[in-house]
């Protein structure tokens, strides 16, 4: 059975409705056969990352960049996990005030570095998420997860 890992960093109301959405998606019982792992950014381990077939991100847009958490997560997990994960699939979604660009370019500079594969288009969002951002992040949980059956 294909595994789910989604790493996040979920210090605020808003980042916590997307994270449910993606949950949400992720675990609808149309797509069956996928375990998925829930695990906050500073407590994700380079064993969750090797045992997963498949990754969603979120993270706020903090100063320009990813959450240090996040950030965190990708310094413990890079080397260990460069060779062992390159080519798996992944997802990911930002959160900002107002602008998400450095937070975005973050994250596609280390799965790029990792070798990941995008699985979907990726979330962004600024100010307080609507429907259409709340529905854009379980879609992107549904799509990335529905993937993984496919690759099994």
């Amino acid at each position: 059975m294909p595994t789910l890992l989604i790493v996040h960093h979920t210090p605020s109301p808003n980042c916590q409705t997307l994270f449910e959405a993606v949950v949400s998606g992720a675990t609808t019982p149309e797509i069956e056969g996928v375990r998925v792992v829930r695990r906050a950014a500073l407590s994700a381990t380079v064993s969750d990352v090797l045992e997963a077939d498949g990754y969603l991100l979120g993270t706020p847009a903090n100063l320009g960049y990813m959450s240090g958490a996040l950030k965190h997560f990708f310094d413990q997990v890079y080397y260990p996990c460069l060779d062992e994960t390159r080519g798996r699939p992944f997802g990911y979604y930002v959160h900002g005030g107002n602008d998400v660009t450095g937070a975005v370019r973050a994250v596609e500079s280390v799965t790029t570095g990792l070798g990941w594969r995008r699985a979907a288009q990726a979330v962004t969002v600024t100010g307080a998420p609507g429907k259409a951002d709340v529905q854009a992040c379980w879609e992107l949980g549904a799509t990335v997860a529905a993937g993984l059956t496919a690759d099994f």
